[in-house]
């Protein structure tokens, strides 16, 4: 009797003894995670690699910085603010644009090169299931990829910004100019928002690339691109409509439509300068959104279903 006493406070009232179990059903999750990061090194080395590169022509080209700036003075306020974040939109992009083909391609090859190595056979004999590792390689482009774009091009711009403020001073030249006509911080609000926009917008096409890694032998890529152009190839001479093309051009176009306020005139047309333009509201409320991640639910319990039954090519 004294000894279940004894024991049973000490299960109640300490709270280390409940807290593994509350935390193990995240762990296989994260250290999954960890697994894809340790396995694929161009998931963070692609973008790193070219906001280096980017970053090197930029702090070249600062040769022609003081005579530019002489230029950008001569114009307006908000003409300045546009010519000044040009480089830091162009970086932006660079980094953007390869972090998205390293998406694509990795979702592509991650369920697809663990059945081409057999290495499937060794990661199924482990506790843990089907549906951890696909939803640890479809976290990798909804969450890891941008927060580490969104880190990096942060980083790139705010060493270009000091590197040119420094040029400026010692060229003799003020460069308060570059801190209160850029609008740094804006710019990196509008980034993070579009970043959020387009992982979320693009959840579908993600889910189907993960889908054609569990399904298809080989040729991953081309079983990815030819059944959607097959289906706007057949719907067209069949029916003589093109609402599949349709509706695939205007998902891929990443929802820019809806999540932003684009204006036809001004310093930049058909860009952004302004925090009003971006319209969370009227992003949020699109069916499209939501249709698109229904279909990304669907085609990753897909699979989760097929990696459950496929085994090694």
């Amino acid at each position: 009797m004294s000894t279940q006493s004894n024991a049973a406070p000490e299960s109640v009232l300490d709270p280390h003894v409940s807290a593994p179990a509350a935390v193990s059903g995240t762990r296989p999750l994260i250290w999954s995670v960890r697994r894809e990061l340790w396995e694929n090194r161009s998931i963070y080395l692609a973008p790193l690699v070219v906001a280096g590169f980017a970053l090197l022509g930029y702090l070249i080209s600062t040769s022609h910085l003081p005579r530019s700036m002489r230029a950008v003075l001569a114009l307006d306020p908000v003409q300045q603010g546009a010519v000044l974040a040009k480089p830091y939109s162009v970086v932006a992009m660079l980094i953007i644009t390869t972090s998205s083909i390293v998406g694509v391609f990795y979702c592509l090859d991650a369920l697809h090169s663990e059945r081409r190595d057999r290495s499937i056979l060794f990661w199924k004999s482990l506790p843990v299931s089907d549906l951890t590792t696909v939803l640890s390689k479809a976290i990798i482009p909804l969450v890891v990829l941008p927060l580490l774009t969104f880190a990096i091009v942060v980083v790139t711009h705010l060493i270009m910004l000091l590197a040119s403020s420094a040029v400026l001073l010692g060229a003799g030249l003020s460069a308060s100019p570059l801190w209160t006509q850029l609008r740094l911080f804006q710019v990196e609000v509008v980034l993070l928002y579009g970043l959020t926009v387009a992982t979320l917008w693009y959840a579908p096409v993600y889910g189907w690339l993960l889908l054609v890694s569990a399904w298809a032998r080989r040729a991953t890529f081309l079983w990815a691109v030819l059944p959607p152009l097959a289906l706007c190839v057949v719907e067209k001479i069949a029916f003589h409509t093109s609402y599949f093309a349709s509706m695939l051009q205007h998902h891929l176009r990443g929802g820019f439509n809806e999540a932003f306020a684009v204006r036809s005139s001004g310093p930049v047309p058909g860009g952004i300068d302004h925090l009003d333009q971006l319209d969370p509201v009227a992003f949020l409320s699109s069916p499209g959104l939501w249709i698109g991640l229904l279909v990304a639910a669907a085609l990753l319990a897909a699979a989760v279903r097929l990696r459950r039954y496929r085994g090694p090519i």
